[in-house]
């Protein structure tokens, strides 16, 4: 009569201490999730407050601008979702979306002629965060954060900024070259800048003048050379001349 209790009571604790694992494990893996959940969001939220940080260097209009706080707003309600109890998070969040209800003054004008650092590393990352802001404006468009006719018309703002500012750099490292009497380096950039000017899907205005520009400079660094191959040439054949006239001058006697 004991005996069958017995088994009964182990039978049942086996029982209770498999639930108690699974459910043990069912919510290690739902933390688990979470923290993966909000190390993604965290790391959406940083890269958009570095964006929106970046604005000395990229130009925004007021649609980034505000595209780029919702994409904040997006990710601090989902931390916050997260983990109610941060007053931290629930303070940025109240403070985005204010910032959301305020217009927003961006010069576009002032910022689309923008002056190129001389630094390299600027420059390069001055093309990433427009790189970044192009791939920002898509995956923002597929989330429904902006229209379909804003993405168009920024990304091809961003297109053209892009193209200008590799054309520039080019220009600037050829006339560098140029001034150095570095002939065939600068040719060589020059080269890069018209293939640019060519590969740009916007023939506008600027396009048109600088191709004009390079064009012209090439064929002037082409002149240079076919001179300076000349005068080199000439300075050959002085030299094999002269030695050849040593060669058989007439020995002294000594």
């Amino acid at each position: 009569m004991l005996l069958p209790i017995i088994i009964s009571l182990i039978v049942a604790l086996v029982i209770i201490a498999v639930v108690v694992n699974v459910v043990q494990q069912h919510k290690e893996r739902i933390a688990s999730l979470k923290r993966a959940e909000f190390t993604k969001l965290r790391h959406l939220l940083d890269d958009t407050e570095d964006m929106l940080a970046n604005t000395a260097n990229v130009p925004f209009t007021p649609a980034i601008t505000t595209m780029l706080l919702k994409r904040m707003a997006f990710a601090l309600r989902a931390m916050v979702e997260l983990d109610p109890g941060t007053r931290e998070l629930k303070q940025r969040l109240q403070e985005t979306e204010t910032r959301l209800n305020e217009p927003v003054n961006t010069d576009v004008t002032a910022t689309d002629n923008l002056t190129l650092p001389d630094n390299d590393q600027q420059l390069i990352g001055l093309i990433r965060g427009i790189k970044k802001l192009r791939t920002t404006l898509r995956s923002e468009h597929a989330r429904g954060n902006i229209d379909t006719s804003t993405v168009i018309a920024e990304d091809k703002r961003l297109e053209i900024l892009q193209v200008r500012i590799n054309v520039e750099s080019q220009i600037k490292r050829g006339k560098q070259a140029r001034s150095n009497n570095m002939l065939g380096s600068a040719r060589q950039y020059f080269e890069k800048a018209l293939t640019s000017l060519n590969g740009s899907s916007h023939q506008d205005e600027y396009v048109i003048s600088r191709k004009s520009e390079v064009v012209q400079t090439l064929e002037d660094i082409a002149t240079e050379l076919k001179a300076g191959n000349l005068r080199d040439r000439e300075k050959k054949e002085e030299k094999e001349n002269k030695d050849i006239d040593e060669l058989f001058a007439p020995k002294r006697k000594w």
